[in-house]
């Protein structure tokens, strides 16, 4: 891989999304330097995090993710590099680091199915893609589970859940999403991908869109946790 990036580096060189300098050969997608500045999620703080976010409802049976976002940091570039300047190899990258970290864990979990969090037929419309998708799909190619993206749909148009309170995002994303294929969803589990993770409230209804088709068990994992 080093030799091979640095042949295809000659022709076209790749810059870190963060401080922008030209990455090595044996740097992927984000230069050792940037990456070192990346917090990742300690046991606690995902411990934490599912309690508040996770544990109450009982959809979610288990909740996992990599690193800490912070706003504009390194990770924050990164995320934005592929949902604004559409760097597909990056979320892959994000994917196999997931996977590279928390892949034990995951097979734990005995997955069936990989699904990414769905943008509305709009929204993707307009950004052409998933972010998301190409974050699963790095996770489905290193641990053999198929993506299958077509089971969950955005059934509605949801306002950008940024800016908004716990309460009015719990709201807005409310019965947003609907299962397709359910005879297909009934007795398999499944894991939720997503690029950040901020209250929960987008997975959990996608959790419980899946539960009500007949999944056993749905958990989920993101490349970030956030406050």
């Amino acid at each position: 891989m080093k030799n091979l990036n640095g042949f295809l580096d000659f022709f076209i060189p790749r810059f870190c999304p963060a401080c922008n300098t030209k990455l090595q050969p044996d740097e992927d997608s984000v230069c050792s330097k940037c990456f070192s500045t990346i917090q990742i999620a300690d046991e606690d703080r995902l411990n934490i995090e599912y309690q508040r976010k996770f544990a109450s409802s009982g959809i979610i049976s288990g909740f996992t993710s990599l690193f800490v976002f912070e706003k504009d940091k390194a990770l924050q570039s990164l995320i934005h590099s592929i949902k604004y300047n559409k760097r597909f190899l990056n979320a892959k990258f994000l994917g196999r680091k997931i996977t590279g970290n928390l892949g034990e864990q995951l097979k734990e979990w005995n997955i069936d199915f990989i699904c990414a969090v769905p943008l509305h037929q709009l929204r993707s419309a307009e950004r052409g893609f998933n972010q998301s998708n190409y974050i699963a799909k790095g996770i489905g190619k290193m641990l053999n589970i198929p993506v299958k993206n077509g089971f969950l749909k955005r059934s509605r148009y949801t306002e950008t859940q940024t800016n908004l309170t716990l309460k009015e995002r719990e709201v807005n994303i409310s019965n947003a999403f609907k299962a397709k294929h359910k005879k297909k969803i009934k007795d398999n589990t499944f894991l939720l991908v997503d690029d950040v993770i901020t209250t929960g409230a987008t997975i959990r209804e996608c959790g419980k869109a899946l539960l009500d088709a007949g999944a056993t068990k749905v958990y989920a994992c993101s490349a970030a946790i956030a406050d």
